[in-house]
Parts: C-alpha cells; structure tokens; sequence
C-alpha cells in the first residue's frame, strides 16, 4: 500500500477509535481518560518534512477537536510532540543507521529502550499540555500531577497493546 494512502486511513482509524470509542468509555477514576489519536504522530515516518509533520499534528487535532466540540484543546499538544518528535528523535537514534534503513518508527527499527523512552516523553509532554490547557491553572498541584500521571500510563498502556495486537513490519527503505 502506498504510504499516502496507509496514513489517511491511519488517521482516519484513530480519529475514529477515539472519538467513537474511547470518548464513549465511561470515566474509570476522576484521573483516567483513555487517549491514543496522538500516536498517529509517532508512527509517522522519519523522514516527513518537519513544517508538514507540523501540518498533520495540527489536523489531527482540530478533527479530534471538531469531533469532541473542544476548539483547540488537542490541536496544541498534537502540534507540540509534533514540533519535539524530530529532536526527540535525533537524540535517541543514530541517524547514519536506523533513518537510512527503516521508514518508520516502531519497537523493531529503534529497540526496546529508545521506542519506549520516545514513546513515554512524548506521551507525557503531550498529557501534561492538554490537562494544563485544560484547566488554564494548576490548582491543586498534586492532582493536576496525578491526573497527568495517570492519564500518561493507561495511554502507555494502550500504546504498547496496540503496538503488541498490531504488529507492523519494519519496511526497510530502498535505494528505488
């Protein structure tokens, strides 16, 4: 499948799955709201143009916007781990091997270790935007924290059993 083609109907599955499925689980704790839209960002290729990158993290989050009736509020942390996913990126890979050999990132092309901890700053840079916008305060500190903390690993949790359910095949990249 062209890879055009395989990101809009990505995009299209995670718009969908969260609006239509995880926005509808009933709250599990006044902590826990389950997200997992902005992974779309993540498992976009290495070698997307960063002012594009910037484009799609922005449209995926005025649709989740335009679809939970909450202008803005995802839109900004969708463009934020988009404007750190490249440095972030940078930092944890050698550039000379794995962005020549593999198109996208995942647990195969980056390990164990650089996906996760990639994975986790991005996840938690993005959960703590979106409650501090949220609010527009910090209030009571402990329970803005505990609300980013939680809300953070049960994405995590969604994240590494939806890496584990949807297995993709680290394509390499050819000289064609």
């Amino acid at each position: 499948m062209n890879s055009v083609v395989k990101n809009i109907v990505r995009f299209i599955l995670f718009i969908s799955l969260q609006v239509f499925v995880l926005n509808n689980i009933p709250p599990l704790h006044q902590f826990i709201i389950p997200y997992l839209y902005f992974l779309y960002i993540l498992w976009l290729p290495f070698n997307i143009n960063r002012f594009l990158l910037l484009l799609v993290g922005f449209a995926l989050g005025i649709t989740l916007d335009y679809f939970s009736g909450t202008p803005g509020l995802h839109a900004a942390p969708c463009v934020l781990i988009a404007f750190f996913r490249p440095f972030l990126l940078n930092l944890l890979i050698p550039q000379e091997t794995t962005e020549q050999s593999y198109i996208e990132p995942s647990i195969k092309s980056m390990g164990w270790a650089p996906y996760s901890l990639y994975v986790f700053l991005l996840t938690f840079c993005h959960h703590f935007y979106l409650v501090l916008i949220e609010w527009l305060q910090f209030g009571n500190f402990l329970y803005f924290l505990g609300k980013v903390i939680a809300t953070t690993v049960i994405s995590l949790l969604l994240i590494f059993v939806s890496e584990m359910l949807f297995f993709r095949k680290a394509r390499f990249r050819t000289n064609a």
